[in-house]
This record gives structure tokens, sequence and C-alpha cells, in this order.
């Protein structure tokens, strides 16, 4: 039997504060779920057989960058099938005790969300293998000579994990998700413009078809930044009483340094750094990083992505290197000899 919402009888969705936004935003079933619709499609035929069967659903694997709705799809699945989660990450199991003690506290048909599984220790994940597999929790008591294995039966779970990192996931863990594997892509400008209109009309405010628009244009594909912007967007809104319309976007936006295309300040800065200290590259990651006083891990896994997404930035053997599409999106001309440092 489900749960009776705690929710007020009330037509919109009001959270006290932006803490509580994401969770009040997450679909409740798959028609409110907008996009990634071959995985949605996989997931209602895993479910359904499943639930003919009588068994739980087999263990999956979401990956792919953040904001893109990993998180929820758990949770979706969950109320799918009527089960409690129960969710936790990689760091917090720093000991295969933690892990014991998260296995040993499930109920049959139970779901275990693992949130960035990939910093799970190797230790940690020799004592997943058997519980995914068969169902089994093998700990070892003792050292030595006198060690010896309890093996505890586990009831039917789920384990459901996410990672931004798939490749860090050893192949043995990977090969034990019998699920499925999938590969969360990001969205169209349409999908993210209708999460929009969706999170506006949940939220209990007006927004026009430009300003949902012009947030989904500026969004990186991500939904969790284009409701970010949303929230800022309602903000300037409430206080100039009006809706949300381009020009409140607009000024939103910009007030946050975040541009036309969805470059924020830190994203500028290292195409100006690459196109004015370095004549647009080649240059090294670890130089680059000196440059712009960032970590290399910030730039390679927050800010270059979405610049060789839009074409701004080339990843060559001897280095980054600006595309003339960066010049003109700075307002700069491109050096007529940019195609002899490629070779």
């Amino acid at each position: 039997m489900k749960k009776k919402s705690s929710e007020p009888n009330s037509p919109t969705i009001e959270p006290a504060s932006d803490w509580a936004l994401d969770q009040s935003l997450r679909p409740t079933h798959w028609d409110e779920y907008i996009g990634q619709n071959n995985i949605k499609q996989n997931l209602k035929i895993l479910l359904q057989a499943a639930a003919e069967r009588e068994h739980p659903p087999e263990h999956l694997l979401f990956y792919g960058p953040p904001g893109l709705g990993k998180t929820t799809l758990a949770h979706l699945i969950a109320k799918e099938i009527n089960a409690q989660i129960k969710v936790t990450s990689g760091p917090a199991v720093e000991k295969v005790g933690d892990l014991a003690s998260v296995l040993t506290n499930l109920a049959p048909g139970d779901i275990l969300f693992i949130d960035e599984i990939h910093r799970l220790n190797k230790m940690i994940e020799e004592v997943l293998y058997p519980a995914m597999e068969s169902g089994k929790l093998n700990i070892v008591i003792g050292k030595g000579p006198g060690a010896r294995v309890i093996q505890l039966d586990l009831p039917p779970f789920t384990l459901i994990a996410a990672t931004t990192r798939v490749a860090l996931l050893s192949a043995p863990l990977r090969s034990r998700f019998s699920g499925g594997t999938f590969r969360l892509e990001f969205y169209t400008e349409e999908e993210i413009q209708a999460i929009v209109n969706r999170s506006a009309k949940i939220l209990g405010v007006k927004i026009a078809p430009a300003g949902a628009r012009a947030i989904a244009r500026r969004s990186r594909f991500t939904p969790r930044i284009a409701n970010q912007f949303l929230k800022r967007a309602r903000d300037l809104a409430q206080i100039k009483k009006k809706e949300i319309d381009e020009n409140i976007v607009e000024e939103t936006l910009a007030m946050m340094g975040v541009d036309d295309t969805g470059l924020s300040a830190a994203d500028r800065k290292i195409l100006l750094i690459l196109v004015e200290k370095f004549s647009g590259g080649p240059v090294g990651l670890n130089t680059l990083a000196a440059a712009a006083s960032e970590e290399e891990a910030t730039i390679a896994e927050v800010h270059e992505p979405y610049l060789i997404q839009l074409g701004f930035l080339e990843r060559t053997p001897r280095g980054r290197l600006a595309t003339d599409q960066a010049y003109v999106h700075l307002g700069l001309t491109p050096p007529p000899n940019r195609q002899n440092k490629l070779l």
C-alpha cells in the first residue's frame, strides 16, 4: 500500500525553501518524466516483466554527467514498483561494516540506491559482488589462521547505482548489473523548455514561452541547471512583481554572469586566457590550470565538456586549442596561421 502524501491539499506545491525544491519537482510517474525516451522504454519493460514474475527488478547502473536525472530515475522506479528506497553514496560507505549494516537492514523487495558508486573502495566491492549475484553477505571474523567466514542470507533486493565516471568502476562490478547499464544523454532545448514549464507550474509562477526558451537555451542541456535558473528568475520576477518573461530571464542570467550560450564567467575566463596568453594554444592542461588559478580536474571535468560540446575548444595531442568559433564568440578575429598549430 502506498503511503499517503504529507503535502497540503492545494493545486500547486510550494516548497518552504530551496532545499525542498528538487524533491518537489521530481516526477512521480513515467508520464511526468520528460526526455530519455529510450531508457524509459527499456525500464518500463524490465519493471513490468519483473512484476509479472513477482520478483524484484534486476540491478541497474545509470551513468552520465551530473544533473541529468540519475537520482530521479531511481526514486521514480521505487515509486512505480511501490518499494522502499534506501539511499547512500560511495564515499559514505567507508568500511565493510558500513555496507553490511545497510544490506542487513533491507526488507524483501527494497531498493538500495548508491550514488557515486565509483568511489567505493575495492575491499567493499569484493563484499558487494556475492550480495548482488547470489544474495549472500560474506563477513570475515578475526585475522590470520583463526579467521573464519560467516555467510548471511540477504532478502531479495535491487541495487540501483549512479556514477558520473563509469570508467572508474571495475569490470567485475559493471558486469554484475544484470538489469542493464544505461547512459543518460543531454536533453534537447525543446525537452528542457517542457521541463521548465512543468517546474514553473508546480511552483505556481507564471512564465512566458519566450522566458522558458531563454532558460532552455542557456541551460547546458541539463535539467538541474534549468531549474536553478528558473529559481533565480522567479526571485527577480517576485521582486519586480512581473511574470517570468524573456527580459526577466536576460537580467537574471546577466547578474549570474551567464551569457547567451550558457557560458559562465569561469568558462569565458578559460577561453580568454587560452586566446590572449597562449595565442589560442595548444597548451597543456596543467599550464592552463595554473594560468586560470583552477584545479586541473575542475577544468577537465566541469568546464571543458561544455566548451568542447559547443565547439569552442579542442583537445589535441599537443594540448588544448581554441577554435575559430571561440574567437568569434569572444568578438575576436581568429589568427591566420591557426591551422599550422595542428601540425
